[in-house]
């Protein structure tokens, strides 16, 4: 991706926009008779990263493995357990809930479902306006102007303005998602699976939409999804997530070129080749992913791993630089 002039920022000039250090989501759950049994579900546990300006950053991993709640639990819409999440040198944990209405201005989500995120009540443009009212001192003129002007940003036309979500199509709805995310001119936000529920040839074009928007706006993403092909289009780098943990990171190409993780070949084995012609071997998982609310001891992944070793099953695995930039977490490579 080319360098983008970078927007003034509020807190210093320095590239890197998002860090996230030892990040956890735990959630209680209760059973048995009265409540009396509880267990904790890891859904995030111990995760680490960091999002530059201008970047994405692809989070991907199976259904399950704690992709969205990362996400959700970076933007405060559920709070950590543990761990920083520091946003432009401010660190959002330690904010009030009126110092953080405030700054979500600067951090915004796009939803997996576009039509549940809408208030099917709302026309286009009070669902559009709703932001700029609560965040804005621009008048009734001005926000209206700056409706239509969303609207032909994410390529909708003026009379969609009084429709209601229903009426739209699936893609549709999404552009109105991505028109609110970037109302008020955000520095960075989470797209949570913005196009899993798509059509193949609405997805690119709304994959299209939101690169487009990034050089414009100096947008960072957290780009989250299962599907490999998706992400390995749009981000530059690459995360991939296996209960709770990450468990590789690298830049895009990087990653796909030279996958090190067993998770990791596992996943891109499925992505399918389009040459009908050409082989691929096909790494099939045996067993099911454990449950987050009892993990198995050592590497999350041993269960399932045909090259476990014995300090897998006792020992997790620290994330260590195997190359340049690329960072496993995997008994493998050990160094010693």
């Amino acid at each position: 991706m080319p360098d983008m002039p970078v927007k003034e920022k509020t807190a210093g000039t320095e590239n890197q926009l998002l860090t996230v250090d030892h990040l956890k989501t735990y959630f209680t759950s209760r059973k048995g008779l009265f409540g009396r049994d509880t267990s904790v579900v890891r859904a995030v546990d111990d995760v680490s990263f960091t999002v530059s300006r201008c970047e994405t950053l692809g989070i991907v991993g199976e259904s399950g493995c704690g992709k969205s709640t990362m996400g959700r639990s970076v933007l405060r819409l559920i709070e950590p357990t543990e761990g920083s999440v520091v946003f432009d040198g401010v660190d959002v944990r330690g904010l009030s809930p009126e110092e953080m209405r405030k700054f979500r201005k600067r951090m915004q989500i796009v939803f997996q479902d576009p039509l549940s995120s809408l208030d099917p009540r709302y026309t286009i443009e009070r669902t559009l306006a709703e932001p700029l009212r609560q965040h804005t001192n621009m008048s009734k003129a001005e926000i209206h102007d700056r409706v239509l002007e969303l609207m032909d940003r994410v390529g909708l036309q003026a009379f969609h303005a009084a429709k209601y979500p229903h009426e739209f199509s699936g893609g549709q709805r999404q552009r109105i998602g991505i028109a609110r995310a970037i109302s008020l001119e955000p520095d960075f936000i989470v797209c949570d699976e913005p196009v899993s529920a798509l059509d193949v040839s609405i997805q690119s074009q709304v994959l299209n939409l939101l690169r487009e928007l990034q050089h414009q706006m100096n947008l960072s993403y957290l780009f989250i999804s299962h599907d490999l092909s998706v992400v390995k289009y749009i981000s530059d780098r690459v995360a991939v997530m296996y209960l709770g943990h990450i468990v590789e990171m690298a830049e895009s190409k990087e990653l796909f070129a030279h996958k090190l993780h067993p998770y990791t070949q596992a996943l891109t084995s499925a992505i399918p080749i389009p040459d009908p012609l050409q082989k691929k071997d096909r790494i099939v998982l045996e067993g099911n992913v454990p449950n987050p609310a009892n993990p198995p001891a050592g590497c999350p992944f041993h269960e399932r791993c045909k090259q476990c070793m014995a300090v897998c099953q006792e020992q997790m695995p620290a994330m260590r630089e195997a190359a340049p930039g690329h960072y496993v977490s995997c008994h493998l490579y050990d160094t010693h």
